[in-house]
């Protein structure tokens, strides 16, 4: 290998990392902005699951039962010097650390009891989202989409993110999200054992990282026989369950309950002309129609129309398994408008989107309907 091809592959890869890196700041500072942690005093607030609430763990169930970040930030609150706590808080306090200024408009950052684990909070969620960008890219690559294409739908996605978070948004949703694309890619690449670790963090995030498990069975059959991917399930499956019960006994005092019925609310938002054709919501700073209204819902099954033949049996299989888990349980569960609560069918979104870009890249078109 010549050092000019050295040279040429270590400039891709910077400026693969700088363009990523721009992404994923544009998308997490677009749902900070829209969001914040549903912490009091800001927009967003909620109460029954605000910030502080779920650091303290006195958050309504099931929120309280997603516990990754705000574990991770009491673990290092508890470790760390209480002078470097106080460093950074008087510092961020004076504004003279200008990395620190974006989280001082928050009442909850501004308090000392919660501001080193809110900068916990906010580095990592910001850190999962980097990486989700990077599983998309390896994602589309390991289905054999060429790179530009693979680059770009990566960063449609990522930037697309703080729009699905209509109605509400939450710091465990871009840990989802990251842990779902590795998932699927560790089980594309490698055997599913690979996946422990993976499944384990997911669920931790988020209880419903059980049902991603199901939607893998195709995949695992890539590698596996029959036999061996229902084990790979049965195991992985295990796992999940055994952390949400072990949630479920240390939380169980909490108040909420294990689900919120929301199936008469959606019957009345589906039944309203305006949420369905001309309802709004401010994201980036722009108030434009949310994506659960006509327009763009029109535009996203027909972007996933228009790819869907162009991915992989075994993915097309997944996403089938996925549509038919995520979409009943969404209209029962979940809050009407929400289209982060459909995230079982992100894989499929993100591959149509760079599958479409990757014939646009071989033919110069868009493919044929």
């Amino acid at each position: 290998m010549t050092d000019r091809t050295l040279s040429s592959r270590l400039y891709e890869r910077v400026c693969r990392f700088v363009l990523f890196f721009v992404a994923a700041t544009i998308a997490f500072n677009g749902y900070y902005q829209k969001w914040h942690f549903l912490e009091a005093g800001v927009h967003g607030t909620y109460a029954v699951a605000g910030f502080e609430r779920m650091v303290d763990g006195t958050a309504n169930r099931p929120f309280v039962y997603r516990q990754l970040l705000p574990a991770i930030a009491n673990a290092l609150d508890g470790v760390t010097p209480q002078a470097t706590k106080t460093w950074f808080y008087v510092h961020q306090g004076k504004g003279t650390a200008s990395y620190l200024l974006a989280i001082s408009t928050s009442p909850t950052a501004n308090n000392p009891v919660y501001f080193f684990r809110y900068l916990v909070v906010y580095g990592l969620t910001f850190l999962f989202t980097l990486l989700a960008v990077y599983a998309m890219y390896l994602l589309c690559l390991a289905i054999k989409i060429r790179d530009p294409a693979a680059v770009f739908g990566s960063v449609i996605v990522i930037v697309l993110f703080p729009f699905c978070m209509s109605v509400g948004g939450y710091f465990y949703d871009f840990p989802e999200l990251a842990l779902f694309m590795l998932a699927m890619l560790v089980a594309i690449k490698l055997d599913w054992w690979w996946l422990i670790p993976v499944v384990a963090l997911g669920e931790w995030n988020k209880e419903s990282f059980l049902l991603i498990i199901l939607t893998l069975y195709p995949i695992f059959r890539l590698r596996n026989s029959r036999r061996g991917s229902l084990l790979a399930v049965a195991v992985l499956g295990f796992i999940c369950v055994a952390i949400y019960y072990s949630l479920r006994l240390r939380f169980g005092h909490n108040p909420g309950g294990t689900v919120e019925l929301r199936w008469l609310e959606q019957l009345r938002w589906f039944s309203h002309p305006k949420y369905l054709l001309y309802e709004t919501e401010e994201t980036y700073g722009m108030r434009m129609l949310r994506p659960m209204t006509l327009l763009p819902m029109g535009l996203l099954l027909w972007t996933i129309q228009r790819g869907w033949k162009y991915l992989p049996p075994a993915v097309q299989r997944h996403g089938i398994i996925a549509a038919a888990l995520n979409i009943p349980l969404y209209f029962l569960f979940c809050a009407p408008g929400e289209l982060r609560d459909l995230s079982m069918l992100s894989v499929v979104v993100l591959l149509t989107i760079a599958t479409n870009l990757n014939h646009w890249v071989e033919h110069g078109t868009a493919p044929v309907t």
